[in-house]
Parts: C-alpha cells; sequence; structure tokens
C-alpha cells in the first residue's frame, strides 16, 4: 500500500474542497449572508491541510487497485467531514451526525434530509446542499483528475473505483481527457437545464439550486413541498432532465461523436427507457382516480418514477399514500437504479439485464446440457470477469442490505420505514415510505441508526467495494 501517495491525492481532495467552500463564500457576499463566513473558515482549515499534504510530491509512484479503492473512500470521507464544518460553525445544524449525515446524503446525491423545515436554513446554505450534488454526481476524484493526473498511468483505478457501474473504460486514449469529456457533458446538461427552468419563471437561484440537484440525481429541495409549488412546465422539464441524467454518458459521447449505430446497439439504453414506460403506464392507470384526468395522472407518474430509478428524489406528490400497486412498483425501481456510467444510484440496469441473461443461460444449461449458452450484451460476449464481478456485488449487496435492515430495525420502526430506509439510502434515492416518506425524514432516528445509514450512502454511491475493503482487516496487514 503506497500511503504516501494516498496521502497526496487526500491533499489535492482537501485542496479543491477549500475551492468549493470559497466559491459558496462569494456566493453568500452576493446574497450579504452572514452565515456565509462559516464556508470562509472551512475554506481556510482545508486549503493549510491540502497545502501540508502536497507540499512534497512522492518520489514512489506505485499505485495498484487497492490504493485506488483506498483513496477513493477515503477521499468520499474527507469531503463529507469537511463538507460538514459549515453547518456546525454557522450552528444552523448544530447536531455533530445531522450534519455529517446531510453532507453525505449531498455528495453521495442521496437526498435524504434530518430537516424537518428545509426553507429555515439560509439561502446559502441551501445552494451548499445543492452544489455537493452536483459536485458528488460525477465524482470528487473524477472532477480533479479533470485538472490535474494524479497517478499517471494509474490514473484508471480512481475512476474505476469511483464511477458507478460493472465496467468503466476510456473514452479516449487519456484519463484526464475522458473525465474531461464526462465533465463537459455534465455540465452542458446541467447549464441547459438551467436555461429551461430560468424561461418557465424560476428565480436564478432557484433553476441554479434545482439544476445542480437534478443533475447530480441528488434531490435536495429548496422548498419544504420539494417540486410540488412548482408549474407543470417545471415539473415536466425537472421530470426530463432526470431522466437524461440517469442515462449512461457514453451514450451522449457516441452521439457528439456521431456513432447512431453504436447508441441503438445499447442493451441497457433500451431497457432503461422500457422500465420507465412500463411503470408510467401502470402506475398512471393505477392513481388514475385521485387525479383530475387520466392525464395529470399519467404526468405525476411520470415523474415520480424518473425521480426514483434515477434515484434522485424529488416529489410531486405524497406517494405513501398512492395505492399498493403503485409503491411496490417504486419500491421495485428503487433497486434497479439507472443506468451504469450515469450520476445515478441503485444496482443499475446493465446489472439486472446481464445477471437475468445469465439466469436465463444457466436454466437453458439444465434444460439442454449439450448447448452452449453465452451472455451477451450490445451484441458483445460478456467476460466471464464482469459477470464475476456482478454476482459479488449481488451478494455483498445482498449481505449489506440485510445486516442494515436488522441493525435499524433494533429502533422498533415498522418493518416498512425499516425496510425502505435502508432501500432509499443505500440505493442513494432519498425518500421511502410510511416514517421516511416523501413528507417526511430521517431526522427521527438515533445516532447509531444514522451511522448505519451513512455507510450505507457511502456504501452505495461508490458500489459497495471501496468502503467494504477500508473497513477489512487484510487490507491494513503488511506482508
Amino acid at each position: 500500500m503506497n500511503f504516501r501517495f494516498i496521502t497526496y491525492i487526500l491533499g489535492w481532495i482537501f485542496n479543491f474542497q477549500s475551492g468549493f467552500l470559497l466559491i459558496t463564500y462569494i456566493i453568500s457576499l452576493f446574497l450579504g449572508e452572514k452565515s456565509g463566513n462559516a464556508f470562509l473558515i472551512s475554506a481556510i482549515i482545508c486549503a493549510v491541510t491540502g497545502a501540508i499534504f502536497t507540499y512534497k510530491k512522492p518520489s514512489n509512484k506505485a499505485f495498484y487497485a487497492k490504493d485506488g479503492f483506498t483513496a477513493v473512500a477515503l477521499g468520499w470521507i474527507v469531503v463529507s467531514i469537511t463538507g460538514a464544518l459549515p453547518f456546525l460553525i454557522s450552528g444552523e445544524i448544530p447536531s455533530v451526525f445531522d450534519a455529517l449525515f446531510e453532507t453525505i446524503s449531498g455528495y453521495t446525491t442521496t437526498g435524504a434530509t434530518i430537516l424537518s423545515d428545509v426553507e429555515a436554513l439560509s439561502k446559502c446554505m441551501l445552494f451548499w446542499r445543492s452544489f455537493t450534488h452536483w459536485i458528488g454526481g460525477m465524482g470528487v476524484l473524477v472532477f480533479v483528475l479533470c485538472i490535474i493526473p494524479l497517478a499517471g498511468g494509474n490514473n484508471m483505478h480512481l475512476m474505476r473505483a469511483e464511477s458507478p457501474g460493472p465496467s468503466v473504460g476510456k473514452l479516449v486514449p487519456r484519463v484526464n481527457s475522458t473525465a474531461l469529456i464526462l465533465y463537459g457533458i455534465y455540465t452542458a446538461l446541467t447549464v441547459a437545464e438551467c436555461i429551461l427552468l430560468l424561461c418557465g419563471g424560476m428565480s436564478l437561484f432557484e433553476a441554479v439550486t434545482t439544476s445542480f440537484a437534478t443533475a447530480g440525481t441528488g434531490g435536495f429541495g429548496i422548498r419544504n413541498s420539494s417540486m410540488a409549488e412548482y408549474s407543470m412546465y417545471i415539473q415536466n422539464v425537472v421530470a426530463v432532465f432526470m431522466a437524461l441524467f440517469g442515462v449512461n454518458f457514453t451514450i451522449y459521447f457516441l452521439a457528439l461523436v456521431k456513432k447512431p449505430k453504436e447508441i441503438l446497439k445499447s442493451d441497457e439504453l433500451k431497457a432503461y427507457i422500457g422500465i420507465i414506460l412500463i411503470a408510467t403506464v401502470v402506475i398512471g392507470f393505477n392513481i388514475r382516480s385521485a387525479f383530475p384526468s387520466l392525464g395529470s395522472a399519467m404526468q405525476q407518474s411520470f415523474f415520480q418514477v424518473a425521480s426514483i430509478i434515477t434515484t434522485t428524489g424529488f416529489s410531486t406528490a405524497d406517494f405513501n399514500l398512492w395505492p399498493s400497486l403503485s409503491k411496490t412498483i417504486l419500491v421495485a425501481i428503487m433497486f434497479v437504479g439507472a443506468c451504469a456510467g450515469s450520476t445515478g444510484g441503485g444496482i443499475k440496469v446493465s446489472r439486472i439485464v446481464i445477471a437475468w441473461r445469465n439466469v436465463r443461460n444457466e436454466i437453458a444449461s439444465f434444460v439442454h446440457p449439450k448447448s452452449v449458452n453465452i451472455t451477451h450484451m450490445d451484441g458483445k460476449k460478456v467476460k466471464k470477469e464482469v459477470v464475476k464481478s456482478i454476482n459479488t456485488y449481488l451478494v455483498l449487496y445482498f449481505i449489506v442490505f440485510v445486516v442494515s435492515v436488522l441493525l435499524i430495525s433494533l429502533e422498533n420502526y415498522s418493518f416498512e420505514t425499516n425496510f425502505t430506509s435502508v432501500a432509499a439510502t443505500l440505493n442513494n434515492i432519498g425518500p421511502g415510505l410510511d416514517q421516511v416518506g416523501p413528507m417526511e425524514n430521517f431526522g427521527k432516528f438515533n445516532p447509531f441508526s444514522k451511522c448505519i445509514f451513512m455507510f450505507d450512502m457511502l456504501a452505495g454511491r461508490l458500489e459497495l467495494i471501496p468502503m467494504v475493503i477500508l473497513f477489512s482487516p487484510m487490507l491494513w496487514k503488511k506482508k
């Protein structure tokens, strides 16, 4: 383990975090809010720490997969702790556990909150909450790699450890160029949504914060009612962009380089669109009696389906009150999640598709023992290593989920609350059902349960492995 180089990487994360905090401080000056001084103090703390860690570049540049996983896991813990400082210093969220919960929820783009009155926060704090979504959506290390090459030819270890999905590859030969392209697409989509929201009558502050929360598929709203008070035009714009940010960003790159045939080959994209359409239609018909017309029911259904499958977590209605079938479908797509290589959470559509096809082939081999069945994705053979990694992920996911539900159940809330609260945090969604429904919050849980949720949010955002490895005794043993 190259601890010196990992420390160097963490130093750069402190440096960038200082810059993010300073941006928010400048915005607080424009808003004329004294609570913004908390961001200046936090930025100075990060800048000093970062300067110490990056003062001397390490001579040993050997950097392997386990180093990448460790650096990413520690890096996310660093941004979570430092990102909580403004809440604590300003006193707007005085509890350490609550401040950490809110910050981790922001960076992991979960959108679960401990706040019962979001509108009581100052505007600069509301901006910071949404800004953490935008930073965390594409990834902290991916952002750093846009600017500086940290580990020479081993940068891919960092990107693979942080990027969501069963496999991550380069769009272009250089990793930092790939990161730059990804963030270019990410920024362009964010700006496009912001412009459309401004056209719908939103103020600049509302448009920016909503676009940040949508882009990162996070769902932190600046109103207690989330998106319910906004016009149907604004709701539709947000719903469409939630769905767009749930698409694998490689698809947008292929569109830019004009390769439509490659886009049409994407089995994941077809499955993603199909799930959204089927879920929207079924839920729309199921809830039609609660709305003035079938059209408005379909509109509300599409918004909520797009919000849940992309793990954004915005809401326009209390779906906790919807019929059982609709709630069951929403819980099911909580686990499915968005596409690999998007800003969304969940298990990922590609994993579901590959796992299903692998199961189908295994069943076929029992029926026809002499047949040769190969799992394909996008017209290509899926490597055994990928299938193995997916199986490992699913088993680990199941273990973490079950253990988390058991630990949360110690508080003696309803099974629906316990089950969906873990589903909402591990899949980085935000709202669940019952006591954690869209009109509720996580503030009622005790510090122990909040720690479980915080671990689940980080583990879910980092695809489990980095966080599990970090707590594995084998990592820290000297050979």
